[in-house]
């Protein structure tokens, strides 16, 4: 029977006793490739020699190959259970130096095990780089947060240094078995999961079995529901799914592309977003992910081939949308699934846009209203689903969940609306009397449609509403909230930015990704070496790696809140301007312009300023460091008093100075 956790498990003495060729053989069996390699399987034998030999006089322990970190499609090379600790070994054969991206890897394992693997939370990690034929290297001892910091070994010294580290600790006693076997619960990022569900996973199999996952999971089956009845009933039905910063919305949105898209059963679905970054991006990571997947089966596929397959899986909202202008073509989507709807533009918006950039005059339909036409020329069935986030209007020409509404009720007061009773939050309808925003609609009130638990930050599903009680000035719950997530979800302060560099460093291990952020309307921050209106190259800003000075981990690129939204970091810097500063009462509102800052009078634009600052606290997964800058009473454009009452406020409801 194939073993799904491992190619090979077996006790040390069992693995020391069966022959060479006889490892092989169950590890092939249990490789579930059909094209795995002559080098891949060299490789293999090569580890077992190895092993057997720096194992010989090893009296207890287990060994595994090929640990499979559950639904991410990540293996662990070798895992040595020895002296109730897990040692992790990574190889490179016929390597003759010590690479970081292999230092990184093998970190990376033991930050996946540590976080997410149940029987791994409190297990000491070990993991062991092996360049097989490096130079010795003299290792330093360092523990941080129950993991070894990663050994340099070569394939003589294997064995003395699992021995070494197993006579320094006295560790629990556990069942390894039990431990291999372990239920395992990830959180993975945006782009890890838009990676996971192109190759054919789904939403259950990459997220947590906990509340948030389940919460995941529930949504999904219900807007399958709705989708299956609508087409059973020959229905046109639009769908509200609604949820908390971090909560899943984008992910129940590409499952859900994924799923729907079956040209046999005459269904077709489109996953649209009008956030560019993040549909550059996720463009970006799928395709490389692809060239990636091709070149480990020994295939070439380009990146330009790529680009066009995941291109067609995730559009920009815009392009589908000028499409179908000024024609009467049916689209070939039944689904349409629509991330971030309240940022639909307004009608003088896309009229200004469609004049100016199209030469379509007099255009006479907000985006809403244009979108909903396209799926409503569909003659049988068709479904739209919006998802929503709750105070996550950033830009001039945004027209909310209102005017959804509205263009629902002026043209297609016959569609089935799906609602959650959460839009009936300010948040959402934006100072709109509820029962006028619904009124002569098909309404359906479903409670499973909301999504009330962050899966973005696994630490403490807190963070979001510690956020919105700071920007709403209710001190009290944001004391509250800051005393239940400071020891999960560490947010500090500091006046002084490379404290706050050297903070994010310090936290972060292998790969786990940091960048720094601002308004876009931070203008101030340039005497301390911050430029908001530098271009950058997101897709290069977020997946590029730590060699990479285009890449987050330079601290030197920042990036806005049109740029982070949608996406995340596991920890962040936030850079905190003169733009929303705090009078001692109240949040002020301002815009740089010449010379000096102007009060922003305009009641949307106060939102706008107010929710750039929502979505720059929320895009961390683990931790904050928030900056604000002495300022300087020379200068009048940064006044010590622009910044002072921001830091005391944010001091006073807890958030620690480092």
């Amino acid at each position: 029977m194939r073993n799904l956790r491992s190619y090979y498990s077996a006790t040390i003495a069992d693995f020391l006793r069966q022959s060479d060729r006889e490892i092989l053989g169950i590890i092939h069996a249990n490789d579930i490739s059909a094209e795995t390699t002559i080098q891949q399987s060299n490789t293999w034998e090569s580890e077992i020699t190895i092993l057997k030999d720096q194992l010989r006089t090893f009296s207890d322990g287990r060994i595994v190959f090929e640990y499979t970190i559950p639904r991410m499609g990540k293996r662990v090379d070798t895992v040595v259970l020895y002296r109730n600790m897990v040692f992790l070994l990574e190889f490179k054969v016929g390597d003759k130096e010590y690479r970081e991206s292999t230092y990184d890897q093998v970190y990376d394992y033991a930050l996946d095990l540590r976080n997410f693997q149940k029987e791994s939370h409190k297990k000491l990690l070990v993991p062991i780089m092996i360049s097989t034929k490096a130079p010795r290297y003299q290792n330093i001892l360092k523990v941080r947060d129950r993991i070894v910091e990663p050994l340099r070994c070569n394939a003589e010294n294997i064995g003395a240094a699992i021995q070494y580290i197993g006579s320094r600790f006295e560790e629990p006693a556990f069942d390894y078995v039990q431990w291999e076997n372990s239920e395992y619960l990830p959180t993975p990022t945006i782009v890890e999961a838009a990676q996971a569900l192109y190759r054919g996973h789904n939403v259950h199999d990459i997220t947590r079995s906990d509340a948030g996952a389940e919460n995941l999971t529930v949504t999904t089956d219900e807007i399958n529901r709705i989708i299956d009845y609508s087409k059973a009933n020959h229905r046109k039905s639009i769908c509200f799914v609604t949820g908390v910063p971090g909560a899943g919305k984008t992910l129940v949105g590409l499952n859900l592309a994924i799923q729907r898209s079956d040209a046999a059963a005459g269904e077709h679905a489109v996953f649209l977003s009008g956030n560019f970054p993040l549909v550059t991006v996720l463009q970006e990571a799928l395709a490389r992910d692809k060239v990636e997947q091709e070149k480990q089966a020994g295939r070439k596929l380009s990146k330009k081939d790529a680009l066009r397959s995941t291109s067609a899986f995730i559009q920009i909202i815009h392009k589908y949308r000028d499409s179908f202008v000024g024609n009467d073509h049916v689209p070939p989507e039944r689904v349409a699934i629509f991330d971030e709807a309240q940022r639909a533009w307004t009608q003088d918006m896309i009229a200004k846009f469609m004049q100016a950039k199209k030469g379509v005059a007099n255009f006479e339909y907000s985006e809403p209203e244009f979108l909903i036409s396209t799926m409503d020329r569909h003659q049988d069935w068709a479904v739209i689903i919006c998802l929503v986030g709750g105070g996550q209007e950033i830009n001039t020409g945004e027209a909310g969940l209102p005017e959804w509404f509205d263009s629902l009720r002026r043209a297609f007061p016959y569609w089935d609306v799906y609602i959650t009773p959460q839009l009936n939050d300010d948040e959402y309808r934006r100072e709109r009397e509820w029962n006028d925003m619904i009124s002569n609609l098909q309404i359906h009130e479903n409670a499973d449609l909301h999504l009330a638990t962050s899966v973005r930050s696994f630490r403490t599903p807190d963070l979001a509403a510690f956020v919105k009680a700071v920007l709403d000035v209710d001190t009290d719950a944001a004391k509250e909230l800051y005393s239940l997530i400071k020891d999960k979800y560490p947010i500090v302060l500091t006046r002084d930015l490379n404290k706050a560099k050297k903070w994010v460093r310090e936290q972060c291990q292998g790969t786990t990704r940091y960048g720094l952020l601002a308004s876009s309307g931070a203008l101030r921050l340039k005497p301390e070496g911050i430029f908001v209106k530098n271009e950058v190259s997101v897709a290069n800003w977020f997946l590029n790696g730590k060699d990479d000075v285009r890449s987050s981990y330079y601290l030197e690129d920042v990036v806005s809140e049109f740029d982070i939204q949608g996406l995340e970091l596991d920890y962040s810097i936030v850079a905190w301007d003169a733009d929303f500063r705090f009078d001692g009462e109240q949040w002020g509102y301002y815009n740089f312009s010449g010379s000096r800052w102007m009060n922003v009078a305009s009641e949307d634009r106060k939102l706008y300023l107010k929710n750039a600052y929502r979505v720059l606290l929320t895009r961390a997964r683990q931790g904050i460091a928030i900056f604000i800058p002495e300022g300087s009473d020379t200068d009048h454009t940064r006044k010590r008093e622009y910044y002072d009452r921001t830091y005391e406020y944010l001091h006073a409801v807890g958030v620690e100075e480092i």
